[in-house]
């Protein structure tokens, strides 16, 4: 019935018989049960199913990395700290929702032994942020050797969180504490806070940076996930500490009066920033700098989840940071013709408003957003944005534009942006289906939550 009534408003929209940036003025009514299974039912069939446990390497442990659109086995099969340890997040949260499925417990201890057997460096400490197939570190720097990062240690506690918190293997919790103690011991800025990015393979910070300026939005935000999964197995008062520090600092310093995220900075979080070069010149590096629309949807969350957690004394300022991080977003990086968000634009200091300058939609910023998107419904349910009518429209495109019914699984981008998206690989040591898996989950919970 949703559906049906979301396609009559827009349709009339198109055809010009009510404005089209009218169409959010009229509020939505749908099944939320119905919707929620409808939701599940796709999450299985394009995020599980296809995933486990075809990917699981038994040969060498982990897990397989690269399949290509018709997932068939095609790539050198490298491993990521980062994917593998979404994997051991994502099979963990999937058997806490599904208890009877034991298939997902095994997932997760499969790949919980390759990270603790292979992509933890048992002499140095820390996690190795690549292997090959086999589990030996890959990927050197000419000039510094192995390097790895503290974005990917905290996709490793994350994973090691979720893993105990099902299996309660003490030895996978001890882990996680060791790899936190690691990051604390060298990658933690006990002057400016927050993270260094890069270390050396002995944890030695690059405090000058690497291939990027020392710290970043994205490593953050995901330090912030990281260590509040870490909180909810592990109450220790240092890491509730470092979870609070981190939630203030993206909200307070790295998330701008507009409510953007401001992507890398200096080790003193100064932002790097090209606003006073030529349009030309910003268009060249314009992935080092602009508003990361997907960036900024999922950390409203990310934020809100921390402060939640640990039950933060400003819940409300980061409530309203939040909010005004997902108006930005869809005010500014809305596709009011086709649905979904770009994936970036850019406030050039010469021309009015906001200027859509990466047109291409990345999957995982569409899923995000359905997750924020319908937490706001709730929470605002009167306000004027209607993110419920968002929320519902989201969907629409992500099964219009985003999922392959022909080789189930989630396309790269958006196909009404990038056609070409349909022959790109389904999955890499970047392509995983957390992002999937943990929006899809979190809102087909949500929908069936009594109290909303």
């Amino acid at each position: 019935m949703y559906r049906l009534l979301f396609i009559i408003l827009l349709a009339a929209c198109k055809s010009g018989t009510q404005p089209a940036a009218d169409i959010h003025a009229v509020a939505i009514t749908f099944d939320r049960d119905s919707l929620a299974t409808e939701i599940e039912q796709w999450m299985q069939k394009a995020e599980i199913d296809p995933w486990y446990p075809e990917i699981l390497d038994t040969v060498y442990g982990g897990y397989l990395s690269d399949y290509n659109y018709k997932w068939e086995l095609a790539g050198p099969q490298n491993k990521m700290i980062v994917t593998q340890a979404r994997h051991v997040w994502t099979a963990s949260t999937l058997f806490e929702s599904y208890p009877e499925k034991k298939l997902y417990l095994g997932v997760a201890e499969h790949g919980y032994k390759f990270l603790r057997d292979k992509m933890w460096d048992a002499k140095n400490g820390g996690f190795y942020q690549l292997v090959n197939q086999k589990g030996e570190p890959v990927g050197a720097d000419p000039k510094h050797g192995q390097v790895k990062t503290a974005y990917g240690n905290a996709f490793g506690i994350y994973g090691l969180a979720a893993y105990y918190r099902v299996s309660k293997d003490e030895e996978a919790l001890e882990l996680a504490k060791k790899a936190f103690n690691w990051l604390e011991q060298h990658s933690h800025d006990p002057i400016k806070k927050g993270y260094f990015q890069f270390l050396l393979v002995d944890g030695s910070p690059l405090t000058e940076g690497h291939t990027n300026p020392a710290k970043d939005q994205n490593s953050s935000i995901h330090l912030l996930e990281a260590l509040t999964e870490l909180y909810m197995v592990w109450q220790d008062e240092l890491l509730k500490e470092r979870v609070h520090e981190m939630l203030v600092l993206i909200r307070d310093t790295i998330t701008d009066d507009k409510g953007s995220l401001t992507l890398f900075s200096d080790k003193d979080w100064n932002p790097a920033t090209n606003r006073d070069s030529s349009e030309e010149a910003i268009r060249k590096h314009i992935h080092e700098d602009h508003v990361s629309f997907g960036h900024d949807i999922e950390t409203a969350y990310l934020l809100m989840e921390a402060s939640h957690v640990i039950h933060d004394s400003e819940d409300n300022i980061t409530r309203q940071k939040a909010k005004k991080m997902t108006d930005h977003t869809i005010e500014t990086g809305w596709d009011k013709e086709n649905g979904g968000i770009y994936d970036g634009g850019y406030y050039f200091k010469d021309k009015p408003g906001m200027t859509i300058v990466l047109h291409e939609k990345a999957w995982w910023a569409q899923v995000e957003a359905m997750n924020t998107l319908l937490i706001m419904s709730d929470l605002y349910p009167a306000d004027p944005l209607n993110y419920q009518d968002y929320f519902l429209e989201m969907w629409e495109y992500t099964k219009d534009n985003l999922i392959d019914k022909e080789y189930p699984g989630i396309f790269v981008k958006g196909l009404d942006q990038s056609p070409d998206a349909k022959m790109a690989a389904k999955a890499g040591i970047w392509k995983g289906n957390y992002h999937n898996v943990r929006s899809f989950l979190n809102c087909v919970k949500r929908l069936r939550s009594k109290s909303h």
